[in-house]
């Protein structure tokens, strides 16, 4: 019998803090495995907003900070979330432009099936209807990523700090 008081599970995940493990781990650092399993103990957070400095997660070692560089200056810059959480837009090129839109939304994760911020471009990009992004915070105001490709999960990974200016 049904009282309505159930708890689902999924506001519980989404308020839980971060872990102190999480808080003190060093992303450029850790092997893309240590990173899905941390991302799979994360709780998913409050969708974010405004603008989150992006961090591209590819390679390991050395070239894995001349790519995030590489990616930071010629490419992607990071997201820019609505006042209210539920859309986004990517800032791309040099210029800073702001372009490839994509709703945001608790959803489950493909990874683990547990709760996590779902950025859908499925419905809003002609370019990335394909990619699925999905984020859980590691600390207050900071985001690991995941990036699935049709179904597919990518050894790409991504970081957004909502901390900084």
């Amino acid at each position: 019998m049904s009282t309505g008081d159930e708890d689902t599970g999924m506001t519980a995940a989404m308020e839980a803090p971060p872990t102190v493990q999480a808080q003190k781990i060093d992303l450029m650092r850790a092997a893309g495995s240590e990173l899905d399993r941390l991302f799979a103990t994360l709780p998913a957070g409050e969708p974010p907003h405004g603008f989150g400095t992006g961090t591209a997660i590819v390679g390991s070692g050395v070239g894995r900070r001349v790519a995030a560089l590489c990616a930071r200056a010629l490419f992607w810059r990071g997201k820019v979330f609505t006042p209210d959480g539920t859309a986004l837009l990517n800032v791309i090129s040099p210029f800073g432009i702001r372009a490839i839109r994509a709703d945001v939304r608790p959803d489950t994760s493909s990874l683990d099936d547990r709760p996590c911020v779902l950025l859908d471009y499925s419905t809003t990009s002609v370019v990335a209807r394909w990619v699925r992004d999905e984020i859980r915070e590691y600390a207050p105001g900071k985001y690991l990523g995941m990036v699935f490709v049709r179904g597919r999960k990518i050894p790409v990974r991504f970081a957004l700090d909502f901390t900084r200016p």
